[in-house]
C-alpha cells in the first residue's frame, strides 16, 4: 500500500535530543496513522551546519520542498512558533491540507470503529 506523505512540523524547543526524541514519536504516530512521515529536524542536522548562513539557508530551501510533496501538513504538539505558523501559511499557498496529530488519529480510529461495526 502506497502512503501519503505526511509532512511533521512542531513548536521544536532547540534542544537537540529531547527534539529529536519528540519527533520520533511524532513520526512513529503519524506512521501507524497510514502515512508516510517526512521531518527534516531528524536528519538535516546530520549533514547541515545551521551556523552557516549558506547551508542554514539551504536547510530551510530543502525542508520547503519536502512540504511541497507532501500530501499533508501535520501540525504536533500544543505550541505555536513562527516556523510553525509559515509552514501552516505554505501549506495554505499550496494547497496542502493542514492538521493536528490529534486530527488525524481521530480521523483513524473513527475509521477503524467504522470497520469493525461493518
Amino acid at each position: 500500500m502506497k502512503r501519503p506523505l505526511a509532512y511533521i512540523t512542531a513548536a521544536w524547543t532547540g534542544e537537540h535530543k529531547a527534539d529529536t526524541e519528540q519527533a520520533a514519536q511524532y513520526c512513529r504516530a503519524v506512521y501507524e496513522a497510514g502515512f508516510s512521515p517526512v521531518c527534516p529536524l531528524l536528519y538535516l542536522h546530520l549533514f547541515l551546519n545551521d551556523d552557516i548562513p549558506e547551508e542554514h539557508k539551504s536547510g530551510i530551501d530543502m525542508s520547503r520542498d519536502m512540504l511541497r510533496r507532501a500530501h499533508v501538513l501535520v501540525v504536533c504538539g500544543n505550541g505555536m512558533t513562527e516556523d510553525v505558523k509559515n509552514d501552516i501559511a505554505v501549506a495554505g499557498r499550496l494547497n496542502i491540507t493542514a492538521t493536528t496529530l490529534d486530527g488525524i488519529l481521530t480521523v483513524k480510529d473513527k475509521g477503524r470503529e467504522a470497520r469493525c461495526d461493518d
